[in-house]
């Protein structure tokens, strides 16, 4: 007996079928219903650095980008607390935390590394010229390739 692999199916039909991913679309949808309805309520200046996290059992984890706005959004803390427990989708609002999360910064791509010059590139033709192994002499050779080009070039 042989393994048989299901048939490929769009990624749409998997969301609306498969039982974990329809799960997960459905939560992932409902956080940006609530995003959108914390962000009615927040001065726009400090809509983008607020997210909600969660929402669970009358908790409304917010997730901002640095603490000078944390300490802000503590200041409004019962004004917003209040405001969203009028809302049906935060029906049952008994508090709100905020969680200092900065954004994680792109990581840096490692530099190239520089086109050696000329007279490098002759050491090393005449380091390889001395070499007996070939494939040591052929990597030498293609590393002398990668010279810049000389400003009279």
């Amino acid at each position: 007996m042989s393994f048989r692999p299901s048939p490929a199916r769009a990624p749409a039909t998997l969301l609306r079928d498969a039982k974990p991913l329809k799960a997960l679309f459905q939560q992932a949808r409902r956080l940006e219903q609530l995003q959108q309805l914390l962000e009615s309520q927040l001065q726009p200046a400090a809509r983008a650095h607020c997210r909600v996290a969660s929402w669970r059992d009358g908790c409304l984890l917010l997730v901002i980008t640095d603490g000078q706005w944390a300490t802000r959004l503590r200041y409004q803390q019962r004004r917003l607390q209040r405001q969203l427990g009028e809302m049906q989708a935060f029906a049952g609002l008994t508090r709100i935390l905020f969680k200092v999360q900065p954004p994680v910064p792109d990581a840096p791509r490692p530099a190239a590394a520089p086109p050696l010059t000329s007279s490098a590139a002759d050491n090393i033709r005449s380091t390889a010229d001395g070499i007996s192994d070939p494939r040591l002499r052929e990597a030498l050779e293609r590393l002398a390739r990668h010279t810049r080009p000389t400003e009279h070039e």
